[in-house]
């Protein structure tokens, strides 16, 4: 099977690339970032913006994959507060070309957990068919695309917190191990600069997300969503406890202000039983995840 990944030297994008391409399928791919760590993987990476449709559609045409997963995105929610236009350029006029460009072929939509907004804890975890309320620039773009997509028979795919190795250091936690391991080495003092440790959120490997979008390539159904959810959920606090324990440094928690969100949900814990029905289950801990972070980091 052809497969074209937008996005392939992401962080999801390159597990994924890797994973396909060991198994036998014939992966494409699209990034604007270097791809020097996918050398050997796949047929090839052309290097289009998203936003350039006559170029997307060349390069589909060219490709001529069976299907598309559309991972390529602005992903951070802090930084839509300060940059609202690129994100709604970028994630909703983005997926409007992929989509114009994929016509006629099956496409996976990587959209994102946050579109659910402020759900009561009572209420969780969260299924597919609850209303969206988003609350930041970054999930109204998600939801808008969402709809986009889903209007043109597309799989809509809502991950939770995924994280492990290759995730960016803006991120929680990989921002947590490059500042751990910069004391470790003895570049900074112990000190970690924190923002708010109480949101809870729903983690999962990337491993396990990797393996959830190849069953979605070959057993989901056109027009559905589906969330990526580990379906437990842990506040950004305890998971750095867990950080620091498993790579033994110590170091005093310093709160950040810059670093606070101007909305930052207090919890989002994901119901999976429509992945799981097609047969996908996390086959990672939370501390798995963790190691390969901190190992890849150091």
């Amino acid at each position: 099977m052809r497969i074209l990944i937008t996005g392939i030297t992401g962080f999801i994008g390159s597990h994924l690339a890797r994973g396909l391409d060991a198994a036998g399928f014939e992966v494409h791919g699209l990034s604007t970032d270097s791809s020097e760590h996918l050398a050997g993987v796949g047929r090839g990476i052309s290097h289009t913006d998203i936003l350039d449709l006559p170029a997307l559609a060349a390069d589909l045409e060219r490709a001529d994959p069976e299907v598309v997963v559309h991972l390529a995105g602005l992903s951070h929610v802090g930084d839509s507060w300060k940059r609202p236009g690129a994100h709604l350029r970028v994630n909703f006029g983005g997926t409007r070309n992929v989509l114009r460009a994929a016509a006629g072929r099956k496409v996976l939509i990587a959209s994102s957990a946050e579109v659910y907004g402020a759900v009561p804890e009572a209420e969780q975890p969260i299924a597919e068919d609850r209303p969206l309320d988003p609350r930041s620039p970054y999930a109204m773009t998600k939801a808008c695309a969402e709809q986009l997509a889903l209007d043109a028979g597309a799989v809509v795919v809502r991950p939770f917190n995924v994280i492990g190795p290759g995730q960016s250091p803006s991120f929680a936690l990989p921002s947590f191990a490059a500042q751990l391991a910069a004391i470790e080495r003895g570049e900074k003092e112990p000190m970690l600069a924190v923002g708010d440790l109480s949101p809870r959120r729903d983690f999962l490997h990337v491993a396990d997300a990797a393996r959830a979008y190849r069953l979605l390539i070959e057993k989901s159904e056109p027009g559905t969503v589906y969330n990526l959810a580990s379906g437990e959920a842990f506040s950004i606090g305890q998971m750095l406890e867990r950080l620091c324990r498993l790579a033994g440094v110590e170091a005093r928690i310093d709160r950040d202000e810059t670093l606070v969100r101007p909305v930052d949900l207090p919890l989002l814990r994901g119901d999976n039983r429509r992945l799981r029905a097609l047969g996908w289950a996390p086959e990672n801990s939370l501390d798995d995840a963790l190691g390969a972070l901190w190992q890849a980091t150091r």
